[in-house]
């Protein structure tokens, strides 16, 4: 077992319904566009349940990669994945609501972290303390940025927004 953690978990109402919100929730490929600490995904093909990709994390002037894992792909209701490196399972639900879509983001890590984990996070990131309340803050951060992303809709061709193909 390893260096227990508190669960994490922040949602937020979208104005849209669950096909919408799925479009860009499942679009690995787009978290370095909402999220403060995973600034890039790269992922082969089509994202689906055991697909495997790579996230680029920076905080500072620290760089790490992380490799995941899909765990769970259920279309328009459930995308998570697990990080290999330290055990952590990242979840987005998403719960049809009156008017929208209520969409949540979980960290878990029923094992806790990794020896590994526990001490790059204490050495470089502050500590686990301190970085789950980070994490905490960027989950917000990264949610609210979602909800505008959603809310504006389908972008039209051609859209110049970084990272944006021009279509969902």
């Amino acid at each position: 077992m390893g260096q227990p953690v508190r669960p994490l978990s922040v949602s937020v109402d979208i104005a849209a319904p669950p096909e919408a919100v799925w479009r860009v929730v499942a679009d690995v490929r787009r978290t370095g566009e909402w999220s403060p600490e995973c600034r890039k995904v790269v992922a082969r093909g089509q994202v689906g349940l055991g697909s495997r990709f790579v996230g680029v994390n920076r905080r500072g002037v620290v760089v790490w990669p992380t490799n995941a894992k899909v765990v769970r792909f259920e279309p328009n209701r459930v995308l998570a994945y697990r990080i290999a490196e330290n055990g952590s399972t990242w979840t987005y639900a998403l719960e049809p609501i009156t008017g929208g879509t209520r969409l949540t983001e979980t960290r878990t890590a029923e094992a806790g972290l990794s020896r590994f984990a526990s001490i790059f996070t204490g050495a470089l990131l502050g500590g686990n303390d301190g970085h789950s309340d980070e994490l905490e803050a960027g989950m917000t951060q990264s949610l609210a940025t979602i909800k505008k992303v959603v809310e504006a809709g389908p972008a039209a061709p051609g859209d110049a927004r970084p990272g944006h193909a021009g279509t969902w």
